[in-house]
């Protein structure tokens, strides 16, 4: 087991022997071991040279004592494992260098197409898990691999410093539940965002790896997906997010401040998370539910906020929040 760090399985047979007798001299081993004298003579040679036997005397047939193996060998084994990070830092790009000479010559090394909802879960888990930047979403109604609760995996990608950025349809904010989950996940830091429609489902991780599903819609033949290296299409889709994310309207939670109000009047957590509703465009019977009022109470403090923005339409209200960044 220890010939990886230079000792012979001989070496190590009659070191261990040596461990068990305590002190023995050479026709004691040779007995014991049943090897030739110039066989134990030549091991016994080794572990000197390694620092793992020592004569108890300066007689030329004194007594051999084992010493401890853990510094002398522990030092091979650090030497050993620092020549395996070297050579395992060469394979990585080395493998790096092969698939971006296959990328030029095969598209197939390109984009990789997985089949099943759960392959495209753990997918999905499995570069989570090893995002060390930046995670970007596109969010739509009814997921086809995995509902929000259940990516658990993003809040230990928050938890070790990980950004999202994730916008959502507003159709999925309908949904029962979706805006608890997607508040949760903005207290624990992801940046979230809400738009009328997105074009595709999509998932970017590092700027590096992007996962695009092929389905268009739900129980439409097997769930597959497109996983997409570096190249110009994964600039694109980049692009793409950039875009929406550019016109889509930041969702705040009620727990988070509202630290960029001016003009003096400053709305509370609620009135925060009322008007980051509002203005996504959710309708004022969602809006009621997931505040737990009712709508009329949800109209009258609309209301009421137009008359501190001074006006007297829901556009100009939509209009003045923005100005005065209360949002």
């Amino acid at each position: 087991m220890l010939d990886v760090i230079g000792l012979t399985p001989g070496d190590e047979e009659l070191y261990r022997c040596l461990v068990q007798l305590t002190v023995a001299r050479v026709d004691e081993l040779v007995e014991r071991l049943r090897r030739p004298r110039a066989e134990i003579l030549a091991h016994l040679d080794a572990l000197r040279g390694k620092g793992l036997v020592v004569a108890t005397g300066p007689e030329p047939d004194a007594p051999l004592r084992p010493l401890a193996p853990d510094i002398p060998l522990g030092a091979a084994l650090l030497r050993r494992q620092e020549a395996l990070e070297v050579a395992r830092a060469a394979v990585t790009q080395l493998t790096e260098e092969y698939r971006a000479g296959m990328r030029r010559h095969d598209a197939d090394h390109l984009v990789e197409v997985i089949t099943g909802a759960q392959v495209l879960r753990d997918r999905l888990r499995d570069l989570q898990n090893g995002a060390r930047v930046e995670v970007l979403w596109f969010c739509r109604a009814n997921p086809l691999a995995m509902l929000g609760q259940e990516n658990v995996e993003e809040f230990d990608a928050l938890a070790r410093g990980v950004r999202y950025r994730a916008i959502y349809e507003r159709e999925m904010l309908l949904e029962p539940g979706a805006l608890e989950d997607v508040e949760q996940g903005v207290r624990a830091g992801e940046q979230a965002r809400v738009i009328d429609r997105l074009p595709v489902r999509l998932a970017i991780v590092d700027g590096t790896t992007a996962i695009c599903p092929l389905v268009p819609e739900r129980d439409v033949g097997e769930t597959s997906a497109a996983v997409i290296g570096r190249s110009q299409l994964l600039d694109a889709l980049l692009a793409l997010f950039e875009s929406h994310w550019s016109m889509a309207t930041p969702l705040r939670s009620a727990a988070l401040p509202a630290d960029r109000a001016t003009g003096g009047y400053r709305p509370d957590a609620e009135e925060v998370r009322l008007l980051s509703l509002f203005v996504a465009g959710v309708p004022d019977k969602s809006i009621a539910s997931q505040l737990g009022v009712s709508r009329r109470t949800v109209q009258r403090r609309l209301a009421d906020l137009m008359a501190v923005a001074g006006v007297d339409t829901r556009p100009g209200l939509a209009f003045q929040v923005a100005r005065r960044g209360w949002i």
